[in-house]
């Protein structure tokens, strides 16, 4: 198959682009850095420079394919964060349907099924119901977990406070997922087929924020790393002090009361769906402790 990927070489995208390639698929990926192009190319695939928000480009690049994974690049230097991400979405759903594509594979998030109360997930929620409207195209929603990634954050909490935290109590629950893993189920579920408008979740493991700090902390040698809830208005002056935009860092604030109150989860619940995915809490530790160690 000739498979699309935007992403560049992100996270979920480069080592799904390796997936594919390893199937024996046709990939092509879009970066908006034309110096990622030699990287690309030796990875086997074919490099396609130009923006996301550009609808001409998208076009022709999507022309011919038989699959597209979509993904919305963050750009945290916007005036309104969701308001961008459904933006993204109105190109890629315009020009999916001008290019005639009739598969699709749509990164979104866990908690999408939600219009409103969730930060930047909110954004995604209105991307899905952009591609759910879109007929006779076959779209596979991925909805991922937390991402482990986003507790690289707190490095510098640790190592200046001898804390890690945020704007939830170490007893709330949290659905956790390494980037690897997403690509590894979108590469199943490509290479199998699907059809019509599913929906698949993905996680690596369901903890405890206590035991996320537990194990962060084992594996840093802090053993007694406390999890430490600060209020919105704590989270969000640190945060801004980190160098966040203001606008993001409250987009993070309303996630985080998203986690808090556990409407994040709340659909992942209800189906009961199992955190299947290889990387559990303690094998991300290790990732986390080579990467605070540097």
């Amino acid at each position: 198959m000739k498979i699309i990927l935007t992403g560049s070489l992100g996270n979920i995208s480069k080592p799904l682009a390796a997936h594919l390639v390893a199937q024996g698929q046709e990939v092509t990926i879009i970066s908006s850095d034309s110096k990622k192009s030699e990287k690309i190319i030796n990875m086997g695939a074919v490099p396609a420079i130009g923006s996301v928000t550009n609808e001409t480009f998208l076009i022709e690049t999507f022309t011919g394919a038989d699959l597209v994974y979509l993904m919305v690049p963050n750009d945290f230097s916007v005036a309104d964060l969701k308001g961008y991400i459904k933006q993204i979405g109105v190109h890629y759903a315009n020009a999916i349907k001008a290019a005639g594509v009739k598969k699709i594979v749509l990164l979104s998030s866990i908690g999408a099924h939600l219009a409103n109360g969730t930060g930047p997930i909110e954004g995604l929620n209105a991307v899905e119901q952009i591609f759910r409207k879109l007929q006779e195209i076959d779209i596979l929603f991925l909805r991922p977990a937390y991402f482990y990634n986003n507790l690289y954050a707190n490095i510098d909490l640790i190592k200046n406070a001898g804390i890690i935290g945020a704007n939830y109590p170490a007893n709330s629950p949290i659905v956790l997922v390494d980037p690897a893993d997403i690509a590894s189920f979108a590469a199943k579920n490509i290479a199998s087929g699907f059809s019509g408008h599913g929906t698949l979740y993905i996680a690596s493991d369901k903890r405890s924020l206590k035991e996320v700090a537990a194990q962060i902390g084992k594996a840093i040698d802090k053993p007694e790393l406390p999890w430490v809830e600060f209020s919105d208005e704590q989270a969000l002056a640190g945060m801004i002090g980190a160098g966040l935009p203001e606008e993001i860092a409250k987009n993070y604030v309303e996630m985080g009361n998203a986690i808090k109150s556990g409407i994040l989860w709340e659909d992942f619940d209800l189906n009961k769906i199992e955190a299947k995915g290889e990387t559990k809490l303690e094998d991300f530790a290790v990732k986390f402790a080579s990467v605070y160690q540097n």
